[in-house]
């Protein structure tokens, strides 16, 4: 009985250390990790949030140009241009307040020259239309390239200080080493994680501008032929 009651003290000491054990890992919260990243931490902050701000607004802008209402812009101009109300279709086109709306209506106050004219009014509209709603999505590109490589100088000046404290103090342990160097790849993580998603969101955006770009492209062209139709 004795012997039973050892061992059953032994197996609840050690339950009670896995227990201690878990807990102290679990008191290793998200915001701690990030304090004990260092100084580089503080770049990749400003990068995460300016990537997050630039993508919000302009997702918010490229959804408002392809929004329906800009869909239904192009059979309503229609219908006014075929029934000679020309003055209602330019109202249309200016309280829209969309890229097609302003493409249109430079098309419409360019009734009555040749096409090509118009045309060219339409197309030098549309590439300022495009210009804007691609304005800034490039620095997506530029912190999906930026911030991985910050995050692993932050981990190698890290890695550098360790060994450097290591050699003053001629004393190698493994404990000193593996947590240095967990809380150096912090840095490393969150750069990845910056990099991915600034990554993705770069291409969303442009994949969202393309579809907008087709779309004017072929009102455009509809525009243009309803204005090249026998009567007109």
């Amino acid at each position: 009985m004795f012997l039973l009651q050892i061992d059953s003290t032994i197996q609840d000491t050690a339950a009670t250390a896995v227990v201690d054990a878990a807990n102290k890992a679990q008191e290793l919260r998200f915001m701690d990790l990030l304090v004990k990243g260092g100084w580089v931490m503080i770049p990749l902050a400003i990068l995460f949030f300016l990537g997050l701000v630039i993508f919000v607004e302009r997702y918010l802008t490229i959804r408002k140009a392809s929004a329906k209402k800009s869909a239904n812009l192009m059979s309503q101009v229609r219908q006014s241009i075929l029934t000679g109300k020309l003055d209602s279709a330019m109202a249309l086109c200016r309280n829209s307040n969309t890229p097609l709306g302003r493409m249109l209506q430079k098309g419409l106050l360019r009734i009555g020259r040749p096409i090509k004219e118009i045309e060219g009014a339409i197309e030098n509209v549309g590439k300022l239309e495009v210009s804007k709603l691609e304005k800034n999505i490039s620095i997506l590109g530029i912190v999906a390239g930026i911030a991985p490589m910050l995050g692993f100088v932050g981990t190698i000046s890290g890695v550098i200080r360790i060994f450097y404290n290591i050699s003053l103090s001629d004393n190698i342990s493994i404990g000193i080493i593996s947590g240095g160097l967990y809380e150096k790849m912090i840095t490393s993580a969150s750069g990845l994680m910056i990099g991915i998603f600034a990554y993705v969101g770069y291409h969303i955006l442009n994949i969202m501008v393309d579809r907008v770009i087709l779309r004017l492209e072929t009102d455009a062209v509809e525009f243009i032929d309803l204005l090249e139709e026998p009567g007109r």
